[in-house]
C-alpha cells in the first residue's frame, strides 16, 4: 500500500508546462498545488522558441533516474538532510562563461502521482537516463515563499544544437 505523504514529489517548470501554457493542462493537470518559485540558473530560448535551463553544477543534489519511486525516495532522503537549510548568496558565483547566475522565475508543482506523471514528463522532455538527452532532470534547491526545497526540474541536455539566445530578466513568457 503506498502511503501519500511518501509518494508527494514537486517539480519546478519555467516553461510551456507552467499554467496557461500548451503541455499544462496535458501533463499537469490534477496537480495539488501551483506556487510561485525560484532557482538559481541561467534561462534562454532557443531559436523555435522553447526555454532551456542551466543550474550551477554545485546546486545540483542528484540526478533523476528511470524509477520515479527511486527517486521520490531520493527527494525525501535530501529533503530530511536539508531540514535546516542555508540561505543561498544574493550575488551567487560566476560561471565559467563569466555570466552571473541569477534567478530563474517559474512555478513550483506538487503532485502525488510520481509513478506516472515524471515518466510523461520525462518522455516530453527527452530525458533518456543512460542515453543522450534534450533535458536531464535533477534535484535542486527551490526557493518558495522563503523556504529552500529540494525540487526536481529539467536543465539543458547534450542532444541540443544550434545557438540560444539568454534571457537575462530570468523568465520565459
Amino acid at each position: 500500500m503506498n502511503d501519500n505523504i511518501t509518494m508527494k514529489t514537486t517539480l519546478f517548470v519555467y516553461g510551456t508546462l507552467k499554467r496557461g501554457f500548451w503541455n499544462h493542462d496535458r501533463f499537469c493537470r490534477g496537480v495539488l498545488a501551483v506556487e510561485d518559485a525560484v532557482v538559481r540558473g541561467c534561462l534562454f530560448e532557443t531559436p523555435s522558441g522553447i526555454p532551456v535551463l542551466q543550474v550551477p553544477e554545485e546546486d545540483i543534489l542528484a540526478v533523476g533516474t528511470t524509477n520515479p519511486l527511486a527517486d521520490v525516495a531520493t527527494q525525501a532522503h535530501v529533503t530530511a538532510r536539508m531540514s535546516s537549510p542555508e540561505p543561498t548568496p544574493d550575488r551567487p558565483p560566476k560561471k565559467g562563461t563569466g555570466a552571473p547566475w541569477g534567478p530563474v522565475y517559474g512555478e513550483l508543482l506538487i503532485f502525488d502521482d510520481p509513478e506516472n506523471r515524471l515518466p510523461a514528463i520525462d518522455r516530453l522532455e527527452g530525458f533518456h537516463p543512460g542515453g543522450p538527452c534534450l533535458y536531464h532532470r535533477v534535484l535542486v534547491p527551490v526557493r518558495i515563499n522563503g523556504t529552500v526545497l529540494p525540487t526536481w526540474l529539467y536543465v539543458v541536455g547534450d542532444r541540443w544544437t544550434g545557438s540560444v539566445k539568454e534571457l537575462t530578466g530570468g523568465i520565459w513568457r
